[in-house]
C-alpha cells in the first residue's frame, strides 16, 4: 500500500493506493469513500478486494487529511471537488465507486459536478433526511442529538445519536416523548469530556444531510448509480433516506447484507458481514 498526500488550495489530502495504477487487471481502480469516516473505516472492504487496485481516502478534516481552509463544516460540494482532486492525481480514473453515508452525499454531488470521473457509483445509504416524508420532524431529531451534545458532552450526544439512527419508521410524537437516553445504556461514558467538536454530532456535517441531489445533471451523467440499502436499515432512518433517494433518481434500492456499516469487521464495535458485503458489492459492480 502506498501513501500519497495531495496539497489544494484548502487542504493537504492523504489517499491510500493498494495494487498498481494503472491496474493490472485492466479495470478501474475502485475508490472507496466515507464521511464522517475516514479511510480505516474501510480495511476490512479493502482487504476483501486483493484482485482489484483500491483507494481508499481521508476527507479534508478527518483522520490525517489536515484543511487550510480556515472553516470547520463540511460541505458535499466542496468535499467532491476534493475527490475530484484525487481522481485527476491518480491519472487512471475514471474510477468504480463505493461510498457510504456522508461520503455517499459527497459521490453524488461528485456525479453531479464531474459526471466522467466515475463509471458506477453504489452510494450505500445516504443520510438526506429532508427528501423523507417527514422530513421536518428527521430534522427536528437530529438537532436533538446535537442539543444533547452540547448541554452534556460527547457520550450523551452519542447516546442520543444511538437513539435517533435506531428508531424505527417516522419520528412521531412518541419519539420526542422518550426521556434522554442513558450514555450508559450504551456503553458510552456519563463523564462530559469538554469537547463539542465531533462531526457526527455537532452542526459541522448539517449540510451533508441537508443535501437536495441535483437530480437532472445525477441521472442524465454516464455515471451507473446505484443506491444501496442494508437489509437491517430498512425501518430505521438511512434505511429510510434510501429508499427516498432511490425514488427521487426513479429507481428502487438495492439491498445489501447487513446495517449501515455493513462492510465493517469487529474492529470499531459494531461488525457487519464483510464477507458477504463484499461478494455482493463485486456482483453490483459486475453487473454494470
Amino acid at each position: 500500500m502506498e501513501t500519497c498526500t495531495l496539497t489544494t488550495a484548502g487542504a493537504d489530502l492523504v489517499y491510500d493506493v493498494r495494487g498498481p495504477l494503472p491496474a493490472a487487471d485492466g479495470r478501474p481502480p475502485l475508490f472507496l469513500l466515507g464521511q464522517p469516516m475516514d479511510a480505516s473505516g474501510f480495511a476490512a472492504l479493502a482487504a476483501r478486494f486483493p484482485d482489484r487496485t483500491v483507494v481508499t481516502y481521508d476527507p479534508r478534516g478527518l483522520g490525517r487529511s489536515t484543511r487550510a481552509d480556515g472553516r470547520v463544516d463540511y460541505t458535499p460540494e466542496p468535499l467532491a471537488e476534493d475527490v475530484h482532486a484525487v481522481i485527476a492525481k491518480l491519472g487512471a480514473g475514471p474510477v468504480e465507486m463505493f461510498a457510504s453515508s456522508g461520503g455517499a452525499v459527497t459521490a453524488l454531488a461528485l456525479v453531479a459536478r464531474h459526471p466522467g470521473d466515475v463509471t458506477t457509483l453504489v452510494a450505500h445509504e445516504p443520510p438526506l433526511i429532508t427528501i423523507t416524508p417527514d422530513g421536518p420532524a428527521a430534522v427536528r431529531a437530529r438537532a436533538g442529538v446535537r442539543d444533547a451534545y452540547e448541554k452534556r458532552g460527547w457520550g450523551a450526544g452519542m447516546a442520543a445519536f444511538v437513539a435517533m439512527t435506531s428508531w424505527e419508521g417516522e419520528f412521531t410524537d412518541a419519539y420526542f416523548a422518550q426521556p434522554p437516553p442513558d450514555p450508559a445504556a450504551f456503553g458510552m461514558p456519563a463523564e462530559d469530556d469538554g469537547t463539542r467538536d465531533d462531526p457526527l454530532l455537532s452542526d459541522r456535517s448539517w449540510a451533508v444531510s441537508d443535501y437536495r441531489p441535483d437530480v437532472d445533471a445525477v441521472v442524465t451523467a454516464p455515471t451507473r448509480v446505484v443506491i444501496a440499502v442494508g437489509e437491517e436499515s430498512r425501518a430505521v432512518q438511512t434505511g429510510r433516506t434510501s429508499d427516498a433517494t432511490a425514488e427521487l433518481l426513479g429507481q428502487r434500492a438495492t439491498v445489501f447484507p447487513s446495517h449501515h456499516g455493513g462492510f465493517l469487521d469487529g474492529e470499531f464495535g459494531c461488525p457487519g458481514k464483510p464477507d458477504e458485503f463484499a461478494a455482493r458489492l463485486r456482483d453490483v459492480l459486475a453487473a454494470s
